[in-house]
């Protein structure tokens, strides 16, 4: 079990100096839903040799598409009242969300197909639960009041 936590931490390095140059993504977090995937997972070493690169890939790839999100469009966030818009403005705005969206689905089913050609399903399966079940617990620490530390 030692040597699987080591192999996978070697696996992350790359994907926490990412996220600290990108800042786009909070490293305590991201460090707190690695331990917590690892732990839910239980990876042989095999397996963790495939998922933590196709999962430090997904991610980069998910925050590259926010990055981008933010930096090329305006978003609903960002405008004050939708009565000072124009019509076409506000169009622009939906259509602008809708279109990245989809480009989060595409690369959702992109590592989908990953995951399942490289993993048994049922690993894949863990995987999701476990990214579902670390929102909630993370969302209920926050609502609670509670530090993110374990």
């Amino acid at each position: 079990m030692k040597n699987i936590i080591v192999a996978s931490i070697l696996f992350m390095l790359p994907f926490f100096t990412s996220a600290q140059k990108s800042g786009s993504r909070s490293p305590e977090i991201e460090s707190l839903r690695i331990s917590y995937l690892t732990q839910k997972l239980d990876l042989s070493e095999e397996e963790a040799k495939i998922f933590w690169p196709i999962y430090n890939d997904y991610k980069r790839e998910q925050s590259a598409l926010r990055k981008e999100k933010y930096q090329n469009m305006i978003s609903f966030k960002k405008s004050t009242e939708i009565d000072d818009l124009s019509d076409t403005e506000i169009q622009n705005l939906i259509v602008n969300e809708l279109d990245f969206k989809q480009k989060d689905l595409l690369i959702d089913k992109k590592y989908f197909g990953k995951f399942k050609s490289s993993l048994p399903i049922k690993t894949v399966g863990k995987y999701y639960r476990a990214q579902e079940t670390f929102k909630r617990e993370l969302l209920s620490r926050y609502k609670n009041g509670r530090p993110e530390r374990n």
